[in-house]
């Protein structure tokens, strides 16, 4: 299909606040961000559209100062500026979310939230004001977090609204948000939307990426497409979501997965009691059963920070189980560690991509073979061709869209990475697909891939069990969906389960109290 055409609109140099013009940022060979204009506005919501890797991020790294433009200039309010550094940046009124976490790992949210700026005399830090100071942000944006908690023991979701807070606490003009929405439900969703046009109407200038391409409709002023480094035009909110995802790739997009209903089989994977705690010895998964059968997917929906986390560690080993089995096939997995899990037929795509997923400095091909070493080699040594030929393969399989697989996997964008390890799990037979947020800041053409890779490997007869923060996700995947909430489950519900019912669940209500709340009524289908 042709690509459609986007009328440029003109630059209102007359209400600019901030502007970019003719940014250019190259990485060797590699020209991500090909001499931009943008201009961003005072009291408006501008969303960036783009593929993975179509240099939005960079580009929002050069405004914030963490990368230096190769040409081009940044003006706030006609006055040139020179960011040397992020602080130069925040000093100028710009903060940002980040899609990777800027956070200390080893400091407690209070510590980050304020690092920087941190209350106290004579440099010792104070720390019942800087505790309250986050207690008194988690109050007034709903983002709910513990000052005290250390960032390197919060779950991913967690770690995104510590950032969030820490972006809203420098009182910021020029405000980056950089998928802020993937560990909310929709009920908190649509507060940040609320936030957001709050904080435009006092007359902050925000930037959204988001690839959502619903809440980019709902909240967008202005909307910008960027594709392979360039800006390809503007788009408005009231174009449909086909539309505006076929902008951003430049061809048409599914944005509903094709899929025939489940066939299941025998159970391949039996969840029983189980009970898993977190580093401080809370216990974080209480009680959860459920089992998932031969060709079908079970989704376990709920917001980040409710023991999804733990629960996909317990099931490939790779943390203790306190009490309770877990089982694939007719194996006893409960105690076992994850090479023996792995050997058994599971397949683990981890949450986090970056650190759980990938090791970033070694060669694309080297991270495609790292859970198959003993097919790669003999007496120590590896088949260096062989590698790279399997890495060929699944490159082209999976368009991982890469120069060389001979690149380390830190040299690809996020959607590729995601690829990437996908790539890697279903290169082998699995009995069991274990997915955890699948999909997580990748872009609805990267998604569609994805999405129909998940649904071919339950038609093949694998187990499929998917943990995901996405109720888009949830309702295009699911042939069963088991919603979560502090540790246990809420309940079992079918997949058109309405959304504010499983929003509610999210939330802890229980299924009849939820339909009821909602003016839903009771469905005798549900399972739990």
């Amino acid at each position: 299909m042709a690509t459609s055409v986007i009328e440029t609109a003109p630059f209102a140099r007359a209400t600019v606040g901030l502007t970019l013009r003719g940014v250019t940022k190259r990485f060797g060979s590699l020209v991500a961000n090909d001499r931009i204009d943008l201009d961003i506005v005072p009291g408006r919501i501008h969303c960036l559209l783009g593929e993975n890797g179509a240099g939005k991020s960079t580009l929002m790294n050069v405004l914030y100062g963490l990368l230096k433009a190769d040409e081009g200039t940044i003006c706030i309010n006609d006055v040139e500026q020179h960011f040397r550094d992020s602080r130069d940046a925040i000093d100028a009124g710009i903060g940002m979310v980040h899609q990777h976490f800027m956070l200390v790992d080893v400091f407690s949210v209070a510590e980050n939230i304020v690092l920087g700026r941190e209350p106290g005399k004579l440099g010792v830090l104070n720390t019942s004001s800087a505790r309250q100071q986050v207690r008194d942000l988690s109050a007034r944006y709903h983002l709910d977090v513990d000052p005290d908690a250390i960032v390197e023991n919060l779950p991913v979701g967690v770690q995104q609204r510590v950032e969030i807070l820490k972006a809203l606490c420098n009182d910021a003009k020029y405000l980056i948000f950089d998928e802020p929405t993937a560990v909310l439900t929709p009920q908190e969703t649509d507060e940040l939307m609320g936030i957001m046009r709050a904080l435009r109407d006092e007359g902050h200038a925000i930037v959204f990426i988001t690839h959502k391409l619903h809440e980019v409709r709902a909240v967008a002023d202005d909307i910008t497409v960027i594709r392979r480094g360039r800006v390809v035009g503007q788009a408005t909110h009231d174009m449909s979501e086909a539309k505006l995802a076929e902008m951003m790739v430049g061809r048409s997009v599914n944005l509903l997965v094709n899929k025939t209903p489940a066939n299941p089989g025998e159970v391949r994977l039996q969840v029983e009691k189980l009970k898993v705690s977190d580093p401080t010895g809370a216990i974080v998964v209480n009680g959860v059963s459920f089992e998932v059968r031969a060709g079908e997917i079970l989704c376990v929906a709920g917001v980040q920070g409710n023991g999804q986390t733990e629960l996909a560690a317990a099931l490939l080993g790779l943390t203790p189980i306190l009490s309770g089995t877990v089982k694939v096939g007719d194996k006893d997995l409960t105690k076992a560690n994850t090479h023996v899990t792995l050997a058994a037929g599971v397949g683990y795509v981890p949450e986090d991509r970056q650190k759980e997923g990938l090791v970033s400095e070694l060669a694309i091909s080297e991270n495609l073979i790292l859970n198959q070493l003993d097919r790669y080699g003999t007496f120590g040594r590896l088949d260096v061709a062989a590698i790279e030929e399997n890495a060929r393969i699944r490159v082209a399989e999976f368009d991982v869209r890469t120069p060389s697989v001979e690149l380390p996997a830190s040299s690809l964008s996020g959607g590729n990475q995601q690829k990437l390890v996908m790539a890697r799990e279903l290169s082998r037979p699995l009995q069991v697909l274990v997915a955890s947020q699948p999909t997580r800041g990748v872009d609805v053409g990267a998604v569609e891939f994805l999405h129909s890779r998940i649904i071919a490997e339950r038609d093949k007869g694998s187990a499929v069990l998917i943990i995901s923060t996405e109720l888009d996700e949830v309702e295009n995947l699911a042939d069963r969906v088991a919603v979560i909430y502090r540790g246990k489950l809420v309940g079992i519900v079918p997949p058109d389960t309405p959304r504010d019912v499983i929003g509610l669940m999210m939330a802890g209500t229980p299924y009849t109290d939820a339909c009821a709340d909602s003016d839903v009524s009771l469905d005798e289908r549900v399972m739990v």
